[in-house]
């Protein structure tokens, strides 16, 4: 049985190659070709294929976000994203959304297909050092949250990622909508609760239990 694919990239060069690419393996059938996302995200609601294969970089519509929808959707295609670089943080979100399949685009074209094949054989195929290092980032970034809620109230925590990215006392108090005078309060607190004394070791500290 041959396996329906979804491609989508915005270059037409390497959608051309990735069809002609797949179009010379007997066992998958290209059913559609797009160059944006929405024209993706039109086609696996109007088909529903097998695997779809994404450029995680795309305008309007990007491969992640279309991966959002199929996981919210319950659409029954198996997504393998193909990107020239990813973040952790991409990584962790792709994972939590059910991705079949990660692969970089500079990897050799066989290496694709192979991916694909083992996707929709039902496999995963995920990059691991990409792996190693999202998950460890995200085992580090829960065990700073955990720290940290268990020192710091809810408003407390939204405190110190806001003075981590770099806002001032005036921009916290019109985010959260309370005065400077709170946010002052607020900061007095935390600097206790944590043993730091400004803003300079909070931001420290933030990025190294890996709040932002």
């Amino acid at each position: 049985m041959r396996t329906r694919l979804i491609i989508a990239d915005d270059h037409p060069i390497v959608l051309d190659g990735l069809v002609q690419l797949f179009a010379a393996e007997k066992d998958f059938d290209v059913v559609v070709r797009c160059s944006t996302g929405d024209e993706a995200l039109a086609a696996l609601r109007r088909v529903r294929p097998e695997v779809a294969v994404l450029d995680i970089r795309m305008p309007g519509v990007n491969g992640l976000e279309l991966l959002r929808h199929v996981y919210n959707e319950r659409l029954p295609t198996r997504v393998v994203l193909l990107t020239a670089e990813i973040s952790d943080e991409a990584v962790v979100e792709a994972v939590r959304l059910g991705v079949a399949g990660i692969v970089l685009k500079e990897m050799a074209p066989r290496i694709l297909v192979q991916s694909v094949r083992a996707v929709a054989s039902g496999e995963k195929w995920l990059d691991d050092g990409a792996m190693r290092r999202a998950l460890d980032k995200m085992l580090r970034k829960e065990a700073g949250l955990a720290d940290a809620v268990r020192i710091l109230t809810p408003r407390e925590l939204e405190v110190v990622r806001m003075v981590a990215t770099g806002l001032r006392n005036k921009q916290i108090a019109e985010r959260l909508n309370i005065t400077e005078g709170t946010v002052k309060i607020h900061l007095h607190s935390i600097y206790q609760k944590l043993g730091v004394t400004g803003r300079v070791e909070l931001s420290i500290y933030a990025r190294d239990k890996s709040l932002v």
